[in-house]
């Protein structure tokens, strides 16, 4: 390729680039009652399962072995922490929780429990940046965090633990 058709093919990026942000722009909405559209949705949820993950990854903890004990210490601990915005089931959002953008998510639904156990206890003790889950590594234990993790378990549809 020459280096005047790499110019244009970077110059057409750039202008791709600006008409995209251009476009979110003029459609844009900062409010949280307001639905974003499916490419905003896909991106946003495309883009917190790499960080996660990858955040995830970096962690050294050692996770706690499941037991039904340890998930029925997580539901006490969620009664207290969690409740106010997913529900005292962890399936049914509060009306705070269906307040929020991104909304908060029934925490049996397939897409909270396809996350790993360490994805979600990464989650629990970081929590999601601008999205109204808040982190609680400096409230909880790690032992507290995997409590809480296993008690998400058991809200699956599938049995899963």
């Amino acid at each position: 390729m020459s280096k005047r058709s790499v110019s244009l093919w970077i110059v057409g990026i750039v202008i791709l680039i600006i008409l995209c942000a251009g476009f979110a722009f003029y459609r844009a909405s900062i409010s949280a009652l307001d639905e974003p559209g499916q490419f905003e949705t896909a991106l946003a949820t495309k883009g917190r399962h790499i960080i996660v993950g990858h955040q995830a990854a970096k962690m050294h903890v050692t996770e706690l072995p499941y037991s039904d004990a340890s998930a029925n210490t997580g539901a006490i601990v969620f009664s207290v922490e969690c409740a106010a915005c997913h529900g005292k089931d962890g399936r049914s959002p509060t009306h705070i929780g269906q307040s929020m953008y991104p909304r908060v998510p029934d925490l049996g639904s397939p897409e909270v429990q396809k996350w790993s156990n360490i994805e979600l206890f990464w989650i629990v003790q970081h929590g999601i940046r601008l999205s109204g889950m808040p982190g609680f590594e400096k409230f909880n234990t790690e032992e507290q965090s995997w409590h809480l993790v296993h008690f998400i378990r058991t809200l699956s549809n599938d049995g899963r633990h």
